[in-house]
């Protein structure tokens, strides 16, 4: 007769360290992935439908611009302090005065008497003329509906590469510019979870190489053919 022990299954061989991390680091990454979608979910709307209306200013019905509501008015102003040095001071002087908020953007008109600057944020643009010597700012006001924010947003950074002057001095515009970062870092993880999630599973190695090899041929010729073209 045999023994019992014969008839016991044979014992499973507890995983490696190594394994254990690997089957780990996987289950984590496809969390992350799930998860890290839903949270860009509508950030990702907003540039790929911003991106398609500002690559198609002949669709008329987003003419934001055209259709925006403008009004002027005049606002008493009082000279800046001496102590307050420096334009960009000046002018927030100026907007505290007058009770307007937002990225300050600068024109080239300046002198003692006259201060000439814009501030802006998505939806509103105010042009503004300061009479420091007579002591009143001409306001030019325009506002534009919900396409105009949305394809603002798209481009709104507060910094203009073509005028050092302009940095971001609003707190949402920095606000917003580092969500931009953080989606940018959440699209650069998702990409390469992506690829991980696609490397382990071997079935679909060839259908996954074929798309990332035609990206990647049709990505390279906008980044490096068109130098030689």
């Amino acid at each position: 007769m045999s023994s019992p022990a014969e008839h016991q299954p044979p014992q499973a061989t507890p995983p490696r360290d190594s394994t254990r991390l690997l089957v780990v680091c996987e289950r984590w990454n496809r969390k992350l992935h799930f998860y890290s979608g839903l949270f860009l979910t509508l950030f990702l709307w907003l540039f790929a439908f911003t991106g398609l209306l500002l690559n198609h200013p002949d669709w008329t019905f987003h003419e934001s611009w055209r259709n925006r509501h403008e009004t002027k008015f005049q606002l008493p102003i009082v000279r800046p302090d001496s102590g307050i040095t420096g334009d960009l001071d000046q002018a927030r002087e100026l907007m505290r005065q007058m009770s307007i908020d937002g990225e300050i953007l600068w024109t080239t008109t300046r002198s003692d008497a006259l201060f000439e600057f814009q501030v802006r944020t998505p939806r509103h643009f105010y042009f503004i003329k300061a009479d420091l010597a007579q002591g009143r700012a001409d306001i030019r006001h325009a506002t534009v509906n919900a396409w105009g924010i949305a394809k603002i947003l798209h481009t709104f950074t507060g910094n203009l590469a073509s005028d050092p002057r302009n940095r971001r001095d609003w707190i949402l515009t920095a606000v917003w510019a580092y969500s931009m970062d953080f989606v940018a870092a959440g699209l650069i993880f998702m990409i390469l979870s992506s690829i991980v999630l696609w490397l382990r599973q071997p079935r679909k190695f060839l259908p996954g190489a074929i798309c990332l090899t035609l990206g990647s041929i049709l990505c390279g010729l906008f980044c490096f053919g068109l130098r030689w073209m």
